[in-house]
C-alpha cells in the first residue's frame, strides 16, 4: 500500500520491468551494500539517471524521511532477481 499511495507502481514492479528497474533487481544490486538502505531512500526522494542507464527516475519530495526508509527497507526484503 505505501508503495501504491507514493505512485511507486507507476514505473516500478516487483518482478517485471516497466519505466524503472524491478524492485528485485534492486535488491540483487544493493545484496552487500550495508548502506543500501539509506542510499536507496535518498535516491527516492531525489530521484536521479544513470544508475540503471538513461532511465530517469523523477525526485519525491513529498514522500517523508520515514516512509522513504520503509520503502527502502521493502525493496531491499525481496529475493533478489537470479
Amino acid at each position: 500500500k505505501l508503495m501504491q499511495a507514493n505512485n511507486c507502481m507507476a514505473c516500478h514492479m516487483i518482478d517485471k520491468r516497466k519505466y524503472g528497474p524491478q524492485f528485485n533487481e534492486i535488491a540483487e544490486k544493493y545484496t552487500n551494500d550495508k548502506a543500501a538502505v539509506s542510499k536507496l531512500a535518498a535516491k527516492i526522494k531525489a530521484g536521479g539517471t544513470g544508475v540503471w542507464g538513461e532511465d530517469y527516475m523523477p525526485p519525491q519530495p513529498q514522500v517523508s524521511d520515514a516512509n522513504a526508509l520503509a520503502m527502502a527497507e521493502l525493496i531491499l526484503a525481496l529475493t533478489p532477481k537470479k
